[in-house]
């Protein structure tokens, strides 16, 4: 019995040691799989990726290399046929070093000229492509025509003023698809209206600049019909439908500021460019940042989604047409300003151009803390940035520092 039972005990221990024996043998056979596979397949996927690098280097470089070369060789051919033409006479009767002297001569002087001009054209070609890719961009796409072009004064001061605050609401009432959107009966956009929305409020403080201050001299001289008709006339209610409509209003509002431009052109009218004409418009335009400022940074991350991208929008708006007027500020009061002011204008629109580029897919509420954005965070400080510059301005100015 002790016999069969030892028996029994060493068959189980060999099972035991078999079995075991199997399971590593399949776990080590796993292990060294996988290491060949994945050791592998990062080396096809090294070697693949160079070669393709390679192969895409090597034909663009035969490619250009051949154009270059062809173009060389081009310019080459036809100095020498022009000085051969020009001098065959003596070329021919010129004894052997003179010759090789003539040979080396007309190789190495026009050779400075062969080489300039492929790289000329390459780099005018490369400049050209990288004026196009870089551009700066707008708050949307639709926005490039009407707020890339740069401020140049072209006539006497103030046109490019009027014309710098009538270019964003122009844009905005003909120009963008489907035009003035926040008095439509079915609202299929949200975020354009509140954009359109903050362009027209600063719109509407120039307008009110412009009437009061940038065209008397003071609270005695008289307005100006056109400037009081068109403030008047942006202060209708955006969401008028008809009797009259907004857009009309508006409308109605740019073509008078037109009329003052031309009144500018021929004289009939004063731009005033001092000081204390300039500082009440720097004021507006500190008040709108301080109130966008103040929305954008109120319970951060415990209002909904829906309301934090209305205001974020917004405020993209205001800083689209208020860059865009601050441009023209510095061309047409260059002589007012101090080169330290027009430097004060120049960080500030730097700052309102980065407000109006932040152009995310959707607009998240994130805690200050968390994992996810914060949106209206993210813009509250270039425009934070842009209301300090221009209070400093303004105190700069009114010698208030």
């Amino acid at each position: 019995m002790e016999e069969a039972k030892n028996a029994d005990n060493v068959g189980d221990a060999v099972k035991k040691k078999s079995f075991l024996k199997k399971i590593l043998l399949t776990k080590w056979f796993v292990i060294t799989v996988l290491i060949l596979g994945v050791s592998g397949y990062a080396a096809w996927w090294g070697w693949g990726m160079n070669w393709w690098t390679d192969f895409s280097a090597k034909i663009g470089g035969q490619t250009h290399g051949t154009q270059v070369a062809q173009k060389i060789d081009a310019d080459h051919d036809t100095d020498s046929a022009a000085k051969d033409t020009t001098h065959g006479t003596q070329t021919t009767h010129q004894p052997t070093l003179q010759k090789q002297d003539s040979h080396v001569t007309a190789q190495h002087t026009p050779e400075p000229q062969n080489h300039i001009t492929p790289q000329t054209t390459f780099n005018k070609t490369a400049d050209e492509h990288k004026t196009v890719t870089h551009a700066p961009l707008t708050p949307a796409a639709e926005n490039i025509t009407a707020h890339a072009a740069p401020v140049v004064r072209t006539g006497p001061h103030g046109v490019a003023f009027v014309d710098a605050c009538i270019r964003p609401l122009d844009y905005e009432l003909n120009h963008r698809f489907w035009g003035w959107r926040p008095n439509d009966i079915i609202r299929f956009t949200d975020n354009i209206n509140k954009l359109q929305l903050g362009i027209l409020e600063v719109t509407r403080r120039t307008a009110v600049a412009l009437a009061e201050n940038l065209s008397r001299t003071g609270s005695t001289d008289a307005y100006i019909p056109s400037l009081e008709y068109a403030m008047n006339s942006f202060m209708i209610k955006s969401t008028e439908y008809m009797f009259p409509s907004a857009e009309s209003k508006y409308q109605e509002g740019l073509d008078e500021w037109r009329n003052y431009q031309k009144m500018l052109e021929k004289g009939e009218a004063n731009f005033y460019r001092r000081i204390d004409n300039l500082v009440p418009l720097l004021k507006a335009y500190e008040s709108i940042l301080g109130s966008c400022d103040e929305n954008l940074v109120k319970g951060l991350g415990k209002i909904s989604t829906f309301k934090a991208d209305d205001v974020f929008y917004y405020t993209k708006g205001v800083a689209t047409a208020m860059a865009t007027i601050l441009e023209a500020v510095a061309v047409d009061f260059h002589d007012t300003i101090s080169d330290q002011g027009a430097d004060l204008i120049h960080h500030a629109v730097e700052a309102l151009h980065h407000a109006s580029h932040l152009d995310p897919w959707i607009v998240l509420e994130g805690s200050p803390d968390g994992v996810l954005a914060n949106h209206r965070a993210n813009l509250a400080a270039p425009i934070s940035h842009a209301r300090f510059y221009l209070d400093v301005l303004s105190r700069s100015l009114t010698g208030n520092l």
